[in-house]
């Protein structure tokens, strides 16, 4: 028997029993993860996220689910629908509450249809996102939006009617190095020595910049790393605090393995640093703070540090987050993203389809031009 419902947190659920289902996806999915931002209260109350992860079971055994949140808004998305919102409710529809598939506040790819690894993924991922829809027709919301999900589940999703967008982000690939110097050599001789200059420039600071591991991360970097996410969130005039000290303490009680952070110290004191997360051959970059100006140390600690770091351990990839068009001039080239939604009113599904149908041709082409002009030379 099929059994597929909603349940009101990923937390009913043992974390063994969740996890199963990730496996060697996204570390963004791993019930460690999702459950503290739930306990936390960073999702939940009034923070305009309410998780009802979507489960199947069959015969009482979990076989696939969907990280699914009923959504009063669209901060922390990082796929920006709020034009989309305006013209809603310029004609009268009502956009929100709408729901949402993924991870709150974290724009990195990973699957969204989960599938037990021995069950009919083909099956169960039509099976998931036939029912997304008929949660979102039953619930009355406007829709439901699936995002930065793998390219592979694409064609499941397209044939309920949602609509494919196409994003960009700047990722970093392994090409066999075997020291920074080998990929710093892929460079023209400008911005070659430019990178040098940079690096150059923050040891001549008297910063020296660490980077810490699972369970070889002091304890007593945690409170350092939330002031860090602080000083970011709350110096930017687009910056919001999604996250607070709680999410902070409740990782390093259950995540530490997966972490790995880059310290720079002035002295015996942090003063800048990024929180990123490893797992499998990839490094992905999450929250960067400084408590401190020093020329070039944000390109240091979020980026040639950790390239230097995948290198030494021989990761494959590094994604550094959103964003950032200057992190194309320094090695990392555009990587498309995707995200398929599907909207209730005929009207507004039409007119996004029509305008996602011309955003799609210029960002993939926007993606050739910027592989045609990466900062690395061909080898």
């Amino acid at each position: 028997m099929v059994e597929i419902e909603c349940l009101s947190g990923v937390r009913e659920l043992q974390a063994s029993e969740w996890n199963a289902l990730v496996g060697d996806a996204s570390p963004f999915l791993e019930w460690e993860w999702l459950a503290s931002l739930e306990e936390a209260g960073c999702v939940g109350g009034r923070s305009g996220w309410t998780s009802r992860p979507l489960v199947a079971r069959e015969n009482g055994r979990l076989v696939a689910a969907a990280p699914l949140y009923l959504k009063e808004h669209s901060e922390g998305e990082f796929v920006f629908d709020w034009g989309w919102a305006d013209a809603a409710e310029r004609a009268g529809i009502a956009y929100y509450p709408k729901l949402l598939v993924g991870v709150p506040f974290t724009p990195a790819t990973g699957a969204r249809l989960l599938v037990a690894e021995d069950a009919d993924r083909a099956l169960w991922s039509a099976r998931l996102a036939q029912a997304l829809v008929e949660v979102c027709r039953e619930g009355e919301f406007s829709g439901v939006h699936v995002n930065f999900c793998r390219e592979d589940e694409i064609a499941a999703l397209r044939e309920q009617g949602f609509a494919l967008r196409v994003g960009v982000q700047y990722h970093w690939r392994n090409a066999g190095y075997a020291e920074f110097g080998d990929w710093l050599a892929r460079f023209r001789s400008k911005r070659r020595n430019q990178i040098k200059r940079e690096r150059r420039e923050v040891a001549e600071s008297g910063v020296v910049v660490e980077t810490f591991t699972g369970d070889a991360i002091p304890d007593a970097l945690f409170e350092p790393m939330f002031t860090f996410y602080l000083a970011t969130v709350r110096g930017r005039v687009w910056g919001r605090q999604y996250l607070n000290r709680r999410f902070f303490e409740l990782l390093r009680e259950r995540f530490k393995e997966r972490l790995c952070f880059v310290v720079a110290r002035a002295g015996e004191e942090p003063i800048a640093g990024t929180f990123n997360v490893q797992k499998g051959d990839t490094l992905w970059g999450r929250y960067w703070g400084a408590t401190r100006e020093v020329r070039n140390l944000h390109f240091e600690v979020c980026y040639y540090a950790a390239v230097e770091h995948c290198i030494a351990h021989g990761l494959a990839r590094f994604e550094p987050g959103a964003g950032g068009d200057y992190k194309q001039m320094r090695g990392f080239d555009g990587e498309p993203t995707w995200s398929l939604h599907w909207l209730a009113e005929p009207r507004l599904r039409d007119a996004v389809g029509r305008f996602l149908a011309e955003e799609r041709e210029r960002t993939l082409g926007g993606i050739e031009w910027l592989r045609e002009h990466s900062a690395l030379k061909l080898v």
